[in-house]
């Protein structure tokens, strides 16, 4: 286990980096006006509506072809086609790599199929483009988890808790690991 992960300390390092820095961009810059300062106050109810309208705006690549490869992407993901998944992500990331969604698509596509270290890259580009992108610092939180680095988890889930405060499962994957990230009360 640790061969394997020193071939992507780099791209943790370079990650966590892009996670801890913060927002480089506004929500404006995003194209979601406002969306995510209201998600930062907002309750549990609103918080979900907010982070889907948030993830829709997130979708929307200004290209109906680029769009209509994500949808594919998506769609082969949860039908568990995952080669599939990939195919139609890599055609929507070499067409668009400006397009953080297809990054963060596909990095969930690698997830599944256990390549982390794709998985990886793919979230650290999906970051460059958005380090707002929730999503993508969840998934850094679970390839930590899944590496067996739970206090890399923990930041990163902090990270998104920032941005979406009432995330039920990171909520959940930190209540989790908080025994083993905080120890035993004595």
């Amino acid at each position: 286990m640790k061969r394997f992960l020193s071939k992507f300390k780099p791209a943790v390092a370079t990650l966590l980096i892009c996670v801890s820095v913060g927002s480089v961009l506004s929500a404006e810059d995003e194209g979601s006006p406002g969306l995510l300062q209201a998600l930062r106050e907002a309750g549990p109810d609103e918080g979900a509506r907010l982070a889907e309208r948030i993830r829709n705006e997130w979708a929307k690549s200004g290209s109906a072809s680029m769009d209509l490869l994500l949808r594919r992407g998506r769609e082969a993901i949860e039908a568990g086609d995952l080669d599939k998944a990939v195919e139609h992500l890599t055609a929507l990331t070499d067409h668009a790599p400006g397009f953080a969604e297809g990054w963060a698509a596909r990095a969930m596509a690698f997830y599944r199929q256990e390549e982390f270290g794709l998985a990886l890259a793919d979230l650290e580009q999906a970051l460059a483009l958005n380090p707002d992108h929730f999503g993508a610092i969840q998934g850094l939180g679970a390839i930590m988890e899944r590496l067996e680095r739970p206090h890399l988890a923990w930041r990163a889930y902090e990270k998104v808790l920032a941005l979406h405060p009432h995330h039920p499962q990171v909520l959940s994957a930190m209540e989790r690991l908080e025994r083993e990230v905080r120890g035993r009360d004595l």
